[in-house]
């Protein structure tokens, strides 16, 4: 299948979940993916510890990074830091709904606010010469979808955004947790395409409760990308298909112990150095989901890691354990 024109796939940036070890692992099984980072604040980049906070493997390119904030100079410097370091894109936050981002007048909760919004976009693509996005939400609480979400859009294109990632739920600030608000707000993509139908020249990506490369192709016929959440994260395995469904790329050839191997060699190479790398392993948990021996991968995975084993042992473990499972069967 021939890639759609201006056709983007990508991997949602998710809390405590893409940071820059999933992202090398992702990049293992997907060569065009887009990939984001965890969201991180403009105060946090403008100020804190660069190098932990955003730094990157060369080999996760393209990569986007997510800033959160509402002030615009700040949000202006981070992204200017962002495209020194490399970064592909920048995007900007307004869809997360916890009570600590709102509490820090960002997120979801600036759905209300399009004209500052609109300003903080136009700091930050004033300040860099890669792309800035928006990443939202349908809208909050008890709006009126059809009324804000297109003057959402309107004001915020008007300052010159034309790539707009949507989550097709509206975020409840109050009432629903976060997690909850992963879930519990139904999914709205007919809103999401009669946007698209409205703003036909701006390209709008349809994110929210994607499962399968399948059902991805279909909801976004007409759009201009999707993105992928959970499922990527859960079943890390759907993005070995990516390159080919989407792209019209090689089929990959992979197997999932080649991948295996990559990933002990990696931590083997960070191990001694980034006491974070034992992380990866949370990462690959998913990596057989679907697969004989699956929950023994995961078991064995999870006990050796309790036991503090050196992240690379306990990925051999696993490795090692699933072996002798499939000998035996």
């Amino acid at each position: 299948m021939q890639r759609k024109q201006n056709f983007t796939v990508s991997v949602a940036p998710m809390m405590d979940w893409t940071d820059r070890h999933c992202r090398w692992f992702h990049r293992r099984l997907s060569k065009r993916a887009l990939l984001y980072t965890e969201m991180v604040t403009a105060n946090a980049v403008v100020h804190g510890d660069r190098d932990y906070l955003i730094g990157f493997n060369p080999e996760e390119h393209p990569v986007a990074l997510q800033i959160g904030g509402s002030e615009a100079d700040k949000l202006a410097l981070a992204s200017k830091i962002g495209e020194d370091f490399g970064y592909d894109e920048i995007n900007i936050n307004i869809g997360c709904p916890s009570d600590r981002v709102q509490s820090g007048r960002f997120g979801a909760c600036l759905m209300a606010e399009p004209d500052l919004v609109a300003a903080c976009f136009s700091a930050m693509a004033e300040a860099v010469t890669i792309p800035v996005t928006v990443k939202c939400r349908l809208g909050i609480d008890d709006q009126n979808l059809d009324e804000t979400l297109p003057e959402f859009i309107e004001k915020v294109s008007a300052a010159g955004c034309t790539h707009f990632i949507i989550h097709a739920r509206k975020a409840w600030l109050k009432g629903l947790s976060p997690k909850e608000n992963r879930d519990v707000p139904p999914l709205d993509y007919a809103l999401v395409h009669k946007i698209k139908a409205q703003y036909p020249n701006l390209e709008i990506v349809l994110n929210g409760g994607l499962k399968t490369l399948e059902e991805a192709r279909a909801a976004s016929s007409g759009l201009n990308g999707v993105m992928f959440g959970r499922a990527a994260y859960q079943d890390p395995w759907i993005l070995t298909d990516v390159d080919e469904v989407f792209y019209a790329g090689d089929v990959s050839s992979l197997t999932r112990e080649e991948i295996v191997q990559d990933v002990i060699l990696y931590a083997e190479s960070m191990q001694d150095t980034d006491r974070s790398t034992k992380a990866i392993i949370r990462h690959i948990m998913g990596l057989y989901m679907g697969q004989p021996g699956a929950r023994l991968w995961r078991r064995t995975l999870s006990e050796n890691l309790a036991a503090q084993m050196r992240p690379s042992d306990v990925i051999r473990s696993g490795l090692d354990a699933l072996q002798k499972f499939r000998a035996a069967a």
